[in-house]
């Protein structure tokens, strides 16, 4: 263990961000009135290029008129690759007012794509005096992304998330699938006449999951394309929650209840974590760095975990 320690993530709940295009604005109250923790309104891949100044006003308008209660608001800008995205990082900043928590940036491939955004961002905030700092989420959705990813993790003090974008970075990887997450069909180890299914995505995750960890990200689970597919959102959820992951995007209402569902601690979870605490704190007035736990071992290794699982509750239920 270095003496280096890692930086605590963010402590505010982001279960699910919940996403919506900004040239729909009938979808802005519906999402404001969400049980979504992040709500992320697009400005890119659902938005038309003929609607981009559009939906770049419409969100404008709604972030400083909708009553967003308690929701962590953010817009994902258009990627730096197009004309765009200086745009929509200098209207946003210099007509939407301090209800706006955070920016997205997609297709991140390098750190110094997030130093080009933070230099912008800073030089208005400075311009116009805003008091309340905008954070940053990037999207991991290339070769070059995953590649670099630690590099993007430490890239600005403003970074707070990280997540997945799926299809973006299986066309980046050359992967032979047109899904959006899940489960692949060609994707599986074979026993004895079983199919054990697996999915492509869980070694990326996991990556996203060390950088964030190393440098005190939320890392997020992307989109679950088939919105169809209840019990598909739910495995795919369940595996990110186990790698680490604290939340998951929903491209569709009746995916939030899924992911606010999968990635809360069952109240058994954190029953059983402050049980192991509880027994920890026992073993060390007996002078033992271990003892057993309904048939376990239990030890100071334990006690992290314990804690991990009692403090994401605590957050959820402070909210």
């Amino acid at each position: 263990m270095s003496f280096r320690l890692q930086p605590p993530a963010p402590a505010r709940p982001n279960r699910c961000q919940l996403f919506g295009p900004g040239s729909n604005t009938k979808l802005f109250e519906k999402m404001a009135a969400s049980a979504a923790d992040v709500i992320n309104i697009d400005l890119e891949d659902s938005v038309a290029p003929t609607d981009k100044d559009s939906a770049r006003s419409n969100t404008i308008e709604a972030i400083n008129s909708v009553d967003w209660g308690n929701k962590y608001l953010s817009v994902r800008i258009n990627g730096l690759d197009t004309g765009w995205w200086y745009r929509d990082v200098v209207d946003l900043l210099e007509q939407a007012g301090d209800r706006l928590d955070q920016i997205m940036i997609p297709k991140v491939g390098c750190a110094g794509d997030i130093y080009a955004v933070d230099a912008l961002v800073t030089a208005i905030e400075r311009a116009k005096g805003r008091t309340k700092p905008i954070s940053f989420e990037v999207i991991i959705e290339s070769a070059a992304g995953i590649a670099h990813v630690e590099e993007i993790a430490a890239a600005s003090p403003r970074l707070q998330a990280m997540s997945l974008g799926a299809a973006d970075f299986a066309a980046s990887m050359g992967m032979a699938t047109t899904g959006i997450g899940g489960t692949q069909e060609n994707y599986y180890m074979h026993r004895e006449g079983q199919k054990y299914w697996s999915d492509p995505w869980h070694w990326a995750q996991a990556a996203i999951v060390a950088a964030c960890r190393t440098h005190g990200l939320l890392p997020v689970d992307g989109p679950f394309g088939d919105f169809s597919d209840d019990e598909g959102f739910r495995a795919q959820a369940l595996r990110s929650a186990t790698l680490g992951m604290v939340g998951k995007w929903a491209i569709h209402p009746k995916q939030i209840a899924l992911a606010n569902e999968v990635f809360t601690p069952s109240d058994e979870a954190v029953n059983e974590a402050r049980e192991i605490l509880a027994a920890m704190e026992e073993a060390k007035a007996r002078g033992e760095g271990a003892t057993t736990y309904k048939g376990r071992l239990v030890d100071i290794a334990s006690i992290k975990q314990a804690e991990v699982i009692v403090k994401q509750a605590e957050i959820i239920a402070g909210q």
